[in-house]
C-alpha cells in the first residue's frame, strides 16, 4: 500500500483577503516544496471531489450549514467573525476541502492507501457545530471521522491535532454529538496540543477521555513537546486502540511561523508523525487520514509538510 495527497486547484479560490495569513499561497508553498524534495514523483496525487452536503449534517447544524451556503457573496467579502470571511469561490473551495477527507477515508479503508494528507484549505479545526470561526467554515476532520464511523461502522476513532491553536470545534463536534446520542464517549478520542493562553482561550486540560488536551507554554521547545505527547497522548492511544487516526496536522507552532511563540521544527514533525504511524501499524492496520490545518511562514509550511508525508510513506 502507499501514501497519497489529495488537493484540488480550486481550493485556491478561496482568498480573505490580500493580507490575510491563511492564503492561497499556502497550497503553492507546499507543492513546490513537494517538487524540490522529490515526492512528486513518488507519491500519488488525487483530484479531491466536493462533498455532497447531506454529509456536512454529520457534524454540523442545518441552520450553521444554509448560514455558510446563504451568505456567499457576489463580490467582495462577507464576514463569518472578526478573522475569517468568504469570498464568492469560498463556499467552493470549503465543499473540495471537506469532500477531500471523505475520499481519503474511502481511500484508506478500501485499502488502495495505507495513508493520506489532504493538501486542502480552508482548514476546518476550529468550525464548531454550529459556528465558524478561526479561518474555518466547516470542520473537515470531523467530518470525516463521523463519516469513518458511520459508513465503515467503525467502534474506536482516534483524532489527533499537534496545531499550535487548540481545535475547539473538533472538540465541540465530538461533545455534542455524543449528547444527541450519535457517538458514545467510547467511540471517539481526541487528542490536542496547543499553546497556552492562546486563541481560542475556551480550552481546559484534561487527561480525560474522549478528551485529552495538552497545553504547552509559550516557550515549549523540542524536549517538551515530546515529553508532553509521551505523557498524555500515547498512553490514552495505547489503551484506546484505536482502528482509523486522524491527524489535524497544523504547522504554525514551527519555530519560523510568528502565528505562536512555541518554537518546534520539522525534525519534530517527522517525530510525531513517526508515532502516531507506529501506533496505526499496530492498532489501525496503518490507516491514517491527515488534513492540512495552520502553518503560514511558506517556507516552513511547506518543509513541515513534507517532513509529515515522509513520515507517513516511512522513508
Amino acid at each position: 500500500m502507499s501514501v497519497g495527497i489529495i488537493g484540488h486547484y480550486k481550493c485556491n479560490e478561496h482568498n480573505m483577503g490580500e493580507h490575510h495569513p491563511e492564503s492561497p499561497a499556502r497550497m503553492g508553498a507546499i507543492q513546490d516544496q513537494l517538487i524540490r524534495s522529490g515526492l512528486d514523483y513518488v507519491i500519488r496525487q488525487y483530484d479531491a471531489t466536493p462533498i455532497d452536503k447531506k454529509y456536512l449534517n454529520l457534524a454540523h447544524s442545518q441552520a450553521h450549514i444554509e448560514h455558510i451556503i446563504n451568505n456567499v457573496p457576489q463580490e467582495g467579502f462577507f464576514k463569518l467573525d472578526d478573522d475569517t470571511c468568504m469570498n464568492n469561490a469560498s463556499l467552493n473551495a470549503a465543499l473540495y476541502s471537506a469532500g477531500a477527507v471523505i475520499d481519503a477515508v474511502d481511500l484508506v479503508m478500501s485499502g488502495e492507501l495505507s495513508a493520506a494528507f489532504c493538501a486542502t484549505r480552508p482548514p476546518g479545526h476550529h468550525a464548531e457545530y454550529n459556528k465558524a470561526m478561526g479561518f474555518c467554515l466547516f470542520n473537515n476532520i470531523a467530518i470525516g471521522a463521523f463519516y469513518a464511523k458511520e459508513k465503515y461502522h467503525l467502534e474506536r476513532i482516534a483524532i489527533v491535532d499537534f496545531d499550535v491553536h487548540h481545535g475547539n470545534g473538533t472538540e465541540d463536534i465530538i461533545k455534542t454529538n455524543i449528547n444527541n446520542n450519535r457517538a458514545t464517549n467510547h467511540n471517539f478520542l481526541f487528542c490536542s496540543s496547543y499553546q497556552y493562553p492562546f486563541y481560542p482561550f475556551e480550552m481546559q486540560a484534561s487527561d480525560t477521555p474522549p478528551i485529552i488536551n495538552t497545553p504547552l507554554a509559550a516557550t515549549t521547545k523540542s524536549a517538551e513537546f515530546r515529553q508532553a505527547l509521551r505523557e498524555h497522548w500515547f498512553p490514552a492511544l495505547e489503551k484506546f486502540k484505536p482502528q482509523l487516526i486522524f491527524i489535524s496536522a497544523g504547522f504554525d507552532a514551527h519555530i519560523e511561523d510568528d502565528m505562536s511563540q512555541v518554537s518546534l521544527t520539522e525534525a519534530d514533525y517527522r517525530w510525531v508523525t513517526d508515532e502516531l504511524k507506529a501506533i496505526a501499524n499496530q492498532y489501525s492496520k496503518g490507516r491514517i487520514v491527515s488534513t492540512l490545518e495552520g502553518g503560514y511562514r511558506l517556507g516552513a509550511l511547506g518543509r513541515s509538510v513534507v517532513a509529515h508525508i515522509n513520515g507517513l510513506i516511512g522513508n
